[in-house]
Formats: C-alpha cells, structure tokens, sequence
C-alpha cells in the first residue's frame, strides 16, 4: 500500500539505509600519494567536519588534545600536522589518539588497519561476528564429514 501524500509518520521502507558497519573514511578522502600525504589529509579532514559541524575550532580543539595529554598542543602545530607541504611535523600517535577524542572523528580509527586489510567496528558487533565464524566453520565441518561419509560408503 503506498503512503500517502500526507502521511509523515509512516516510514518509506525502500528509504531506509543499513547503518555504516566499519569506521573509515571513503577512499576518494584518504586520497593517494605518500603515506604521510594521506595522514596530512585526513587530520585536515577530521578538522574540517568538526568545525563544520559546530564541534570547535581547531583552538579548540588544540585545548582539548593539550588536557588529554596533558601536553601543550597548538593551533599551530595544528595547522602543520594537517599541512601537505610540512614536510619536518608529522602527527606522533599519542596526538593522533588524541585527535580522534578531540574531534569524535571515529572514521581516523579505520586509517591504519585498513593498511593491512583489517577494519574497525563497534564492540557491540563483536559477538555476532564470533557468531558468523563459528557458523562458517560449522559447515566447513559438515561439508567435511558429508564427503567422508560419501569415500567411506563408496569403499564398502
């Protein structure tokens, strides 16, 4: 039955999106080039969207990495972290945490693993991916004992 005109308190069900699963970053913001390019774009990135949406400035986001780890953090060195062209200031690891809990940028976590075919997600979804490899490997150990049982009967 279709909804009607109207009717703005029915859900379309063709609308409807299944929620992103994994944390990262599309490929077309990671971008291509040199590693530490690809880093520089995306601390540029996690500036610009919290900016945007209305999470802080990068002063103060500097303030909240600098109360995280308990270090001075500047706008400055800010600005060179998410800098192509700054070839001598690169993000040390402990600021790049510390950018992810300034920003709430989750999609920086997918960066690294996805480097090694690895993706991150939520720990809520941990159990159902146990689940998902043990019912996988349930019937690799059934397809196994069906071909067995078939040799053996064929040998009698």
């Amino acid at each position: 039955m279709a909804r009607s005109r109207n009717d703005h308190l029915t859900n379309d069900l063709f609308e409807w999106e299944p929620p992103q699963v994994a944390v990262g970053y599309t490929p077309d913001v990671v971008g291509r080039g040199e590693l530490d390019n690809q880093i520089s774009r995306l601390v540029s990135r996690a500036l610009r969207d919290c900016r945007d949406e209305g999470n802080g400035s990068r002063a103060d986001i500097a303030r909240r990495m600098s109360a995280y780890l308990n270090r001075p953090v500047s706008e400055g060195i800010l600005n060179k972290w998410s800098s192509e062209s700054s070839d001598e200031h690169r993000i040390p690891l402990d600021a790049f945490i510390a950018l992810i809990e300034a920003t709430k940028a989750n999609d920086l976590l997918g960066f690294v693993p996805s480097k090694f075919g690895f993706s991150v997600v939520p720990e809520k979804y941990a159990d159902l991916i146990e689940i998902h490899l043990i019912e996988e490997h349930e019937r690799d150990i059934a397809a196994r004992k069906a071909a067995l049982q078939v040799r053996w009967k064929a040998k009698r």
